[in-house]
């Protein structure tokens, strides 16, 4: 259980600000870790241009450049099934579990009742009939290119303000905390969506331009009246799949120990841990997973997203999604209770947990050098944490790896452009987990295009970095201002993991 006692105390500067670069680069990997330690102890801070007049030495560029960014669990492929395969490391008898947990990824479920009973209950409201609907090829998902697009990997959350007896977001009277866009039946849709998009117009230090696009949303065909006069909607792009295992077996004290809420060090990044409801355990936990960091587990995750996304009930979340104004969905048959039991729940958390991370491509390529140089030097490594060492999970192939997700996995402070004004536990209006970056220039060859930011406005990698406001200003400014050829870069280094 995580308390406000746990909460790392202030520090003195040069302490915090040496005990961030041990964290930050992993001084507990395994390239560069004496210097590392050693540049600590004497306070130097290498995640900013200032620290060096030189730049970061060729260990610290070294440690970013393996292939082996899930450690032992890397697979290898650049392929269309680049986020699909298990973790390499698993036994056989796990590989068997891992396949019948994909099986109930994939695959649709259907209404209650029918002869299919292991795969019915679906709805009664629902965003999407499986997880790979949302998740194609474990992959990431993007906005609908227009009303008729059956695209489904953007959805709503809805709430109002004030707090819900877990600690989280109050739902919306009618509607509940999700906007449900499909329906069985027998039973209403609860409305739909539209994007408009308003055009930002800027330019590169150089004087090259760019364009952003920044969303606008609306609802139609709302079938319980207005929502909520006050209430707060933010839009979710569903994530890649892949690596939250490993996400989840990274000790607690190092998350906290990044934790700096009052920015002691004085660097400008204040990156805060979630504090959020572990139904599990019936406690508050830190919160690791979603966009906003308020989930604390993959089960809950998995457990919420059937719930949620597909209207299908669990152990964990039993009572089906059917607010007190939608008579037709509490009068809908369901598919039994819980409509999927433990052990099947538990095999899809086994899949989510195991799919390995793809590895890193062209380490050894000149430019991918001068690009992780470059990342260093604007401060990205500040949110981005590069390394970790997992500690000890339940699946023993995640346990003692050494791993390069790049974040810190605590809330940020993005700035007005990117904010959602819907609080959720601990994160404001304002603020956003720090996203990995494994994977990230894969995501073309899986799904096909590249939406980035939790509502895909980002077109590419450079558009997602020039959104970054607040926490995040100091580093899109540097980039913003290098030459072409730098940024250039720097893209192919992103573009590599």
């Amino acid at each position: 259980m995580v308390a406000d006692s746990t909460m790392p105390a202030p520090q003195s500067r040069t302490a915090a600000a040496s005990h961030k670069v041990v964290r930050r680069y992993g001084a507990a990997g395994v390239i560069g870790a004496v210097i590392l330690l050693a540049l600590a102890a004497a306070g130097f801070m290498l995640l900013r241009p200032a620290a060096s007049e030189s730049g970061p030495s060729d260990a610290e560029i070294d440690a970013l450049l393996t292939e082996l960014l899930g450690g032992a669990t890397t697979a290898f492929a650049d392929n269309r099934n680049a986020f699909s395969f298990s973790a390499r490391n698993l036994t056989n008898l796990e590989r068997r579990t891992f396949e019948v947990g994909d099986s109930f990824f994939e695959q649709n479920w259907i209404t209650a009742p029918a002869s299919t009973d292991a795969r019915d209950g679906l709805g009664p409201t629902f965003n999407a009939q499986s997880c790979s609907s949302c998740h194609v090829l474990d992959g990431r998902g993007r906005p609908p290119v227009d009303d008729y697009d059956p695209e489904r990997g953007l959805l709503f959350r809805i709430s109002i303000p004030g707090a819900a007896a877990n600690g989280g977001p109050l739902p919306d009277p009618n509607y509940g905390g999700q906007l449900q866009d499909r329906a069985i039946l027998t039973a209403p849709a609860e409305g739909r969506f539209r994007i408009a998009y308003d055009v930002i117009h800027g330019a590169y230090g150089d004087g090259e331009p760019y364009t952003l696009l920044a969303p606008r949303y609306s609802f139609a065909d709302l079938a319980f009246g207005p929502l909520h006069p006050a209430a707060m909607v933010s839009p979710r792009i569903a994530p890649a799949a892949f690596g939250v295992g490993l996400l989840e077996a990274i000790a607690e004290s190092d998350i906290l120990a990044q934790a700096d809420p009052d920015d002691a060090d004085g660097d400008g990044i204040s990156g805060r841990p979630n504090l959020v409801w572990d139904a599990r355990r019936g406690a508050m936990a830190l919160g690791r997973f979603g966009w906003k960091a308020n989930v604390p587990t993959v089960e809950q995750q998995v457990a919420g997203a059937f719930r949620g996304d597909i209207g299908i009930t669990s152990p964990l979340f039993p009572d089906e999604n059917c607010p007190a104004a939608q008579t037709d969905c509490q009068a809908a048959p369901n598919g039994g209770s819980p409509e999927i039991p433990a052990q099947r729940l538990a095999q899809v958390v086994f899949y989510n947990q195991t799919l390995a991370v793809p590895a890193m491509r062209d380490a050894d390529d000149p430019q991918v050098r001068q690009g992780a140089a470059l990342f260093l030097q604007a401060g990205c490594a500040a949110c981005h944490t590069p390394r970790y060492t997992t500690g000890a999970h339940p699946v023993a192939a995640l346990s003692g790896q050494a791993i390069l997700p790049y974040t810190d996995l605590l809330l940020h402070d993005m700035g007005a452009g990117l904010a959602d004004g819907r609080p959720d536990f601990r994160a404001s209006g304002r603020e956003w987990r720090t996203p990995p970056l494994w994977g990230l220039g894969l995501i073309d060859n899986v799904n096909g295009h590249i939406r980035l930011l939790h509502d895909g406005r980002a077109r590419s990698i450079a558009e997602a970095i020039l959104w970054h406001a607040g926490e995040g200003l100091a580093a899109r400014e540097a980039f913003r201002n290098m030459s072409r050829a730098a940024r250039e870069a720097v893209l192919r280094f992103l573009e590599s993991l």
